[in-house]
């Protein structure tokens, strides 16, 4: 029976009303309370029900019987038990309310939070006996508890479900490998009389297994045993020195000419949002890190400008390209970059004349190259809002890149997207190029912006005013890059590949335009070569599908001759044996057998010789392998090992093993038969005869 959340939230109003009258003295309700409420609605049911805990309540009891169904105990019985079902109904709260809200497990920030409050609930229900991934199997008891009253919860319980799920089967792969680790590392410890963990093997956890150092100290307060904190971080400080420690001194060297440029020369006016070339004056020069008053022919060197329409490097967009000209100067635009705020350098090869300082000089975008770059960035505008639409609007992005090639967009999602999802999110992109929607650029108070529902990256730093790139109604975002004018001029967009970048971060890349006609007439062309060689251009998956029957029944059909050939070699061989003091000696030479093969046949020879010992070489590719076997009842006597070692040394060999089975090789193949001949010479030495 579900709870009567709404009688909760009046007495909420009713208690706390006095507390938030308005100026004139008129009291409002409060806000409806948020779950993480201090004096929540647990509390005021817990009262209203006359029940001393809050786990009492109707708000605690179905998805505690939930968890004692998954368990097979009653919440209730033992007080250890009570502990492990009480901390994972309060986390199985937190951690669905987080995930309905668009949060998502990562390894840094808030999504750490939530990802420590997941692992922890996880780690106490297995100390309940729950082995398998089990939190995403309470969802629906919580949700039929708050649903009604948080109604945000009904919207995407699936997708709660299956990150929960994904979360905790990751989370079993790493306690799988670091747990028997910190297993022997506490032995170890209180083995030696200690109480805590050291730093070293801390750091050696996270660092090697990626064992969470808050589940460590869960894990050793359970055992009476601290962990040495201070002692990780020292380590995880000197981990990051070493790994600055090979670039550091040059990164330095060059950052402290643009912190000097900075404060020296006026910042670069951007025009490239209206022109494709200008006019400009050289205020700076810099070579090899060091500011210089020229560079001449044949030289590469940073040119500072008081005003650009090459846009630099920013935003995942790439520089500009293009070329730079003055009085009998000439040189090539290969990148623009942007190493300080407000400064663009440009990087130029020197072509023809010399460049100095306050020299006037004419700079000229590659159009075409602009041109591709905006169809690129507008699509991944539109990707994002596809992606959104299709997967859900937790998805935010990680990381991109725009250039002239292609668009590489980094997002946060949980699993990889099916083949169908990726055909919608294609198909999406087209529809709204298809749309030709106006594409605005207007700059506007954040504040505004954001209430426009204008997509900003989390984490960004933004001034009070900002750029806003607006695709018609399907796609707003904040951004600085250049876009086309309307979504028609992008052209096709074909997604080229899916893939995983790191925990929660998938990537897709793409290509727009006459990038994406350039790789459709380049797999047409791939098509036409495999028609070619298939003699055919209708039905050419058929015809392939059966020519790989065709090679797989082939094969078999080689395995099994190379069996009957087995057996023929074997009865040849075992027609060879000799006796020596009573026991079953025989040995010989195959020609043809694979040394991944010669184990097989000499499995064979050891069946059918029953007791005794054997030894076979064969010689392939030039190559030659040994393997010797000794039944089990004859160890004791004879040892395969040391015969295959005594037979290898003598033939510039090697190998070894144990004493029923050892291998190796010979060092000259057109010793085999020598090979044979050692070998019956030493078991001889052993049984006699």
């Amino acid at each position: 029976m579900g709870c009567d959340c709404d009688r909760y939230l009046e007495l909420w109003n009713l208690v706390f009303m006095q507390f938030n009258r308005d100026a004139s003295g008129v009291m409002t309700p409060l806000p409806r309370p948020s779950i993480d409420t201090g004096m929540g609605l647990e509390r005021l049911s817990a009262v209203m029900q006359n029940q001393h805990s809050n786990f009492h309540s109707d708000l605690f009891t179905p998805v505690l019987a939930a968890i004692g169904k998954l368990c097979g105990k009653t919440y209730g019985d033992n007080e250890t038990d009570d502990i492990s079902m009480r901390v994972i109904a309060d986390h199985i709260r937190s951690t669905t309310f987080l995930l309905a809200d668009g949060l998502l497990p990562a390894n840094e920030g808030r999504g750490y939070v939530l990802r420590r409050i997941i692992r922890r609930a996880a780690r106490y229900g297995k100390m309940l006996g729950i082995e398998e991934p089990f939190m995403h199997r309470l969802v629906d008891a919580l949700i039929g508890v708050m649903g009604e009253s948080y109604p945000e919860l009904n919207d995407s319980p699936e997708r709660i479900r299956q990150i929960l799920r994904i979360e905790e089967e990751r989370f079993a792969n790493t306690l799988k490998h670091g747990l028997s680790v910190l297993e022997d590392v506490i032995a170890g410890v209180k083995k030696d009389g200690g109480s805590v963990i050291p730093g070293a093997e801390l750091f050696r956890l996270y660092d090697t297994f990626g064992f969470p150092l808050d589940l460590v100290g869960d894990i050793a307060g359970d055992q009476g045993l601290t962990i040495d904190e201070d002692g990780f971080r020292r380590e995880m400080d000197a981990q990051k020195t070493r790994a600055r420690a090979s670039w550091v001194g040059a990164e330095e060297a060059v950052s402290q000419v643009y912190r000097e440029l900075s404060g020296s020369i006026a910042k670069t006016e951007f025009t490239g949002y209206d022109s494709m070339s200008g006019v400009a004056t050289v205020l700076a020069i810099v070579k090899n890190g060091e500011r210089v008053n020229s560079v001449g022919e044949g030289e590469r060197a940073e040119i500072f400008l008081d005003r650009t329409p090459a846009y630099a490097e920013s935003g995942g967009q790439a520089g500009d390209t293009g070329g730079m000209k003055s009085d009998g100067v000439t040189c090539r635009l290969v990148d623009t970059k942007k190493p300080v705020a407000g400064l663009f350098a440009h990087h130029v090869e020197v072509s023809r004349g010399q460049i100095a300082e306050g020299a006037a000089v004419t700079v000229a975008v590659d159009e075409n190259s602009r041109a591709a770059t905006k169809r690129h960035h507008t699509a991944t505008h539109l990707l994002q809002a596809a992606l959104r639409d299709v997967l859900g609007e937790h998805v935010k992005q990680a990381g991109s890149l725009v250039s002239a090639d292609r668009l590489r967009f980094d997002f946060t999602h949980f699993t990889q997207p099916s083949r169908e999802e990726l055909e919608k999110i294609e198909n999406w992109v087209n529809a709204s190029v298809l749309e030709n929607h106006p594409v605005s650029k207007v700059e506007m108070p954040i504040d505004e912006a954001v209430a426009a529902g204008a997509m900003a990256l989390f984490g960004e730093k933004y001034g009070d005013t900002v750029r806003v790139v607006s695709a018609g109604e399907v796609s707003r975002e904040l951004c600085g890059g250049t876009h086309v004018d309307a979504t028609g001029e992008i052209g096709m967009f074909k997604i080229l590949s899916e893939s995983s970048v790191a925990s929660g971060v998938r990537r897709i890349e793409a290509v727009a335009g006459l990038a994406a006609i350039a790789h459709a007439r380049a797999r047409d062309a791939e098509l036409d070569e495999i028609a070619e060689l298939l003699k055919t251009k209708d039905g050419m998956a058929d015809r392939l599908r059966k020519f790989i029957d065709d090679a797989r029944t082939a094969e078999k059909e080689l395995e099994a001759m190379k069996a009957r050939a087995a057996v023929s070699k074997t009865d040849a061989i075992l027609s060879g044996a000799r006796d020596m003091g009573g026991v079953k000696v025989v040995g010989g030479v195959v020609d043809g057998v694979e040394a991944k093969d010669l184990r097989s046949l000499a499995d064979s020879l050891r069946d059918r010789l029953g007791s005794g010992v054997l030894l076979v070489v064969s010689v392939a590719g030039g190559q030659a392998a040994v393997v010797c076997m000794v039944s089990r009842d004859l160890t004791a006597r004879l040892n395969a090992g040391n015969i295959l070692k005594e037979v290898a040394s003598r033939t510039g060999g090697k190998g070894g093993g144990r004493p029923d089975m050892a291998q190796g090789g010979i060092g000259d193949s057109s010793r085999a038969a020598e090979a044979v001949e050692i070998f019956y010479e030493s078991v001889g030495k052993v049984l006699g005869g």
